[in-house]
């Protein structure tokens, strides 16, 4: 019974800490909803499917992922700036491809919500979003 309380405890522990990242980047001005997450056919990697909003005038901060991602802008005008390329900007029906492990940034620069369709091909286990200073 007492390693179920550990482990009972651990959990409420994990899931406070994850509840406290997610209030963190909601009330950053970026805004992520997970919309779907499945195993591939290549052991140990995973796709997810991510709409990112973000709020005019914020950026993402500067930041990698254990993998690709794919970008796909829904709404909005977003600056992208890869380490070592100059800055791009989006518009709707852009697109853009990260590879990985490679740091970079979103700064909505319009007016109004900025929204993007992002696709991650990654390692299953790793924390998807990996801050770079």
């Amino acid at each position: 019974m007492t390693s179920f309380r550990i482990a009972a405890a651990a959990v409420i522990v994990v899931a406070g800490a994850l509840s406290a990242q997610a209030v963190q980047a909601q009330s950053s001005g970026v805004h992520r909803t997970d919309l779907q997450r499945h195993d591939l056919s290549a052991p140990g990697w995973e796709a997810l499917q991510v709409r990112v909003d973000i709020d005019p005038g914020v950026t993402a901060p500067n930041h990698r992922h254990p993998g690709e991602e794919i970008i796909y802008v829904l709404e909005g005008a977003l600056q992208y700036q890869l380490e070592g390329q100059a800055p791009v900007t989006l518009k709707a029906g852009d697109v853009l491809f990260v590879p990985a492990g490679v740091p970079h940034s979103a700064k909505n620069v319009g007016t109004v919500n900025g929204s993007e369709l992002a696709t991650y091909i990654v390692e299953k286990g790793k924390p998807l979003v990996e801050p770079v200073p």
